[in-house]
């Protein structure tokens, strides 16, 4: 909210002042001419102070309504990297504040920067030693150094800024590695789970809160509050456990993407809801429709224009310019969004998704993610600034029966959409107590109630405390929520699941049991069923079960960690199972089934991650297929092939590789052997094999006229032709074309032989 300022004093310029939160303050420009023309400010702490006896002292002064809210630790913050000292004077009933020049910059931000980091080094490193999640950690730094703890900080809008710019890079990264095309397919997903929980959460929330005596009015506004769960939290905690891909990643993803979306019209509605005289209805549906109008204009543009500016940043061939025009792009793109009224960090996430259907994808986000890192842990260091440590004392009771209300309510009512969807039930509670905390757009949204009156001061102050502490236990649910759910059972027994077993009349016995049904599962079966194996594949996606069982694939709809389902796909009779999914947490679990159930199946797993090699060994896998490593074998494979390395050697040498669980490629020891027995082996004779194509340039020349012999120092010791094999060809021996040379020699020489024999024509 805007208030104008004007004076009559020459050195004492017109501008504008901001309100925020009680604070009312310069903007930037105009606060450093103030510093510039004047030795010092005058503010006054009452908007009451228009009096002629006022006006005497500072005849200059026309209208000067500026309030001071001085804060815990009697510091003030302005929007301004200059620093003042205050001297607290009385004139009759009023307080004035002088706040002199200081005589030299001082770098608080900087300064309350390094104590941020600082701090939170030995809070993470004991985090990390007890087995919690990091953000557990940024938000205990937070409480301990902000304002309310032990007050190290002083400049926190700085730090808020920094915190948003990393929120808007974490969003960005993730829409990169989601990508557009799969965000295409769950589109529906996201519009009945996301749309069914906002509105579901409003109507709980509001309901509740008029009964607790709130007006219908802030009752809603309560319900606003409570419908969205924080983006960036949910999202650090699935990248950092690699669950992005994830069935309940994927639920999550969407359904927090449709509540920053919801972000636009609460903000025009609490307006209305606080019978503010300046915004009428029809006022505010012309904004709302004008705020999602040019976002849908920003998308289409950036759609079409952002892969050609990304294609000739990278033809550049200068990664600086690269990493600073992918920066401007994402942030640029999120302001764009801002500016028309939705969250700065949602539009970031518009320009990962766009981003992540071009070519580049891989090394944008290898150049953005250090920067990412940096910034989004000030972001939940930010968030453990905002408790008051001294009203949760004062009123622990409120508190805690706050944020019980709200895990339960907002985990109760996604459990219920989700499991309503025949989804597992497992599924259904790691989704619900995953979004079970309150979103950083709740506290956004709460600032413009109080603004409006929606808001009683000692409810707000009791729903940030809460808010802070569902943020601080989130981590801890998410961690353990998969762990206690292993035993829950389906309360909805999913229709598909019944029908696909009834259809199955035959007894399988030695088949292979398939978990996954995406590309590596489709491939499988695909090979089984041409070759006559018998097999089942364990689905949980609806959508994919559906179209399988309309192809008359041998498909059933369930969740694989359930000892029943593995039952009745055979678990006991089956001779191999196979995982091919990308959920770490659900394939740990259902390993353990599987042996449990039976010790003598051959457990195959493919992960994506190394790390979680030793774990499922231990678990019972029998063997465990990293992505990682496997790339790094057929790299390798095919380099050792380039050099002639006969396929017998090289299979050996993988299946060595594969045998150690990748123990080769993960100690260096074991790799500095292994490039000592390709050495051996270089330096060692092979033999190899030619053909000669229709147009070589050496049909129907001799051996002798070759001579590859003297040339190259390798020897032809057996040609094929037509069936025929020519043992110890002599020197007359002519070539034809489709021969095939048997060539005896080193490496060095077979790789010369090849460059004579292979000539063809030039046409």
């Amino acid at each position: 909210m805007l208030y104008s300022v004007t004076t009559k004093h020459p050195n004492f310029p017109s501008g504008e002042i901001v309100r925020e939160d009680n604070l009312f303050i310069f903007h930037k420009s105009s606060a450093v001419s103030l510093v510039r023309c004047l030795p010092w400010w005058i503010f006054i702490t009452s908007r009451k102070l228009l009096s002629n006896g006022v006006k005497t002292l500072f005849p200059w002064a026309k209208s000067i309504c500026v309030k001071i809210k001085k804060t815990s630790n009697g510091r003030f913050s302005f929007d301004t990297i200059f620093i003042f000292s205050s001297i607290w004077l009385s004139l009759n009933k009023y307080n004035i504040i002088i706040l002199k020049k200081s005589s030299m910059v001082e770098f608080t931000l900087l300064r309350d920067l390094l104590i941020v980091l600082a701090v939170s080094i030995p809070v993470i490193y004991i985090f990390n030693k007890i087995n919690l999640p990091s953000i557990v950690g940024f938000i205990i730094t937070g409480i301990i150094i902000g304002p309310f703890g032990l007050s190290f900080v002083s400049q926190i809008d700085g730090i808020n800024r920094l915190a948003e710019i990393g929120v808007a890079l974490l969003l960005f990264t993730i829409g990169v590695e989601v990508s557009f095309s799969r965000f295409k397919k769950i589109f529906k997903e996201i519009l009945l789970t996301g749309g069914s929980q906002v509105l579901l959460t409003i109507l709980i929330g509001t309901g509740v809160s008029f009964l607790f005596g709130l007006s219908i009015q802030q009752s809603l506004l309560i319900g606003f509050l409570l419908s969205h769960s924080s983006s960036a939290v949910i999202l650090k905690l699935l990248q950092q456990r690699n669950e992005t891909d994830s069935p309940h990643g994927k639920l999550s993803i969407g359904i927090i993407v449709f509540q920053d979306l919801m972000v636009v019209p609460m903000m025009v509605l609490i307006p209305i809801l606080g019978l503010s005289e300046s915004i009428s209805i029809s006022g505010a549906l012309i904004r709302l429709a004008s705020a999602f109008g040019f976002i849908i204009l920003i998308f289409f543009f950036a759609r079409f224009l952002m892969p050609y500016i990304l294609y000739n940043l990278v033809n550049l061939r200068m990664r600086d310019v690269s990493i600073i025009g992918v920066i401007v792009l994402s942030l640029g793109t999120a302001w764009l969004t801002h500016l028309v009224g939705l969250s700065f960090a949602i539009g970031a996430f518009i320009a990962g998704l766009i981003i992540s259907e071009t070519d580049y994808t891989h090394q944008i986000v290898s150049d953005v993610i250090p920067f990412k890192d940096i910034f989004a842990s000030l972001f939940f260091i930010s968030f453990g600034m905002l408790l008051d440590i001294n009203f949760f004392l004062t009123n622990p009771g409120i508190v805690l029966s706050y944020t019980v209300l709200i895990i339960i309510l907002k985990a109760s009512v996604l459990i219920l959409i989700i499991h309503g969807l025949k989804y597992p039930m497992r599924l259904a509670m790691i989704v619900g107590f995953g979004l079970a905390q309150i979103g950083e757009f709740s506290f956004v949204l709460a600032m413009v109630g109080v603004d409006y009156n929606l808001l009683p001061t000692e409810i707000y102050k009791g729903f940030i405390a809460a808010s802070v502490i569902t943020l601080l236990v989130s981590p801890i649910l998410f961690h353990f929520t998969p762990h206690i759910t292993k035993k829950v059972p389906d309360l909805i027994p999913s229709r598909d699941t019944l029908d696909s077993l009834e259809m199955m009349k035959e007894k399988l016995r030695d088949h292979v049991i398939i978990v996954g049904y995406g590309l590596n599962g489709r491939n499988l079966a695909r090979v089984l069923k041409e070759t006559g194996i018998k097999y089942i594949v364990v689905e949980l996606n609806p959508k994919s079960v559906k179209a399988a069982k309309s192809s008359e694939e041998k498909i059933i709809f369930g969740d694989a960690t359930k000892k029943d389902l593995l039952e009745k796909a055979g678990i006991n009779y089956a001779k191999i199972i196979v995982f091919a999914i990308s959920d770490p947490v659900s394939v740990r679990l259902a390993v353990r089934n599987v042996r449990d159930l039976n010790p003598k199946i051959h457990i195959i797993v493919r992960t994506r991650y190394v790390s979680e090699i030793d774990e499922l060994i231990k678990l019972g896998a029998d063997e465990v297929i990293p992505e990682e490593y496997e790339t790094s074998i057929q790299i390798f494979s095919r380099v050792l092939k380039k050099f002639h390395i006969p396929n017998s050697v090289i299979l050996a040498q993988t299946n060595v590789i594969r045998n150690q669980s990748y123990g080769i490629l993960r100690d260096v020891r074991f790799t500095d052997l292994a490039f000592e027995q390709i050495s051996q082996i270089l330096a060692q004779g092979t033999v190899d094999t030619i053909i000669i194509s229709n147009k070589n340039v050496n049909i129907g020349k001799s051996l002798k006229e070759i001579n590859l012999k003297a040339l190259t120092g390798a020897t032809v010791i057996s040609a094929i032709r037509k069936e025929e094999t020519i043992h110890n060809p002599h020197g007359d021996f002519r070539i034809e074309k489709n021969d095939q040379l048997i060539i005896f020699g080193t490496h060095n020489a077979i790789d010369k032989a090849f460059e004579i024999l292979s000539n063809t024509e030039i046409i």
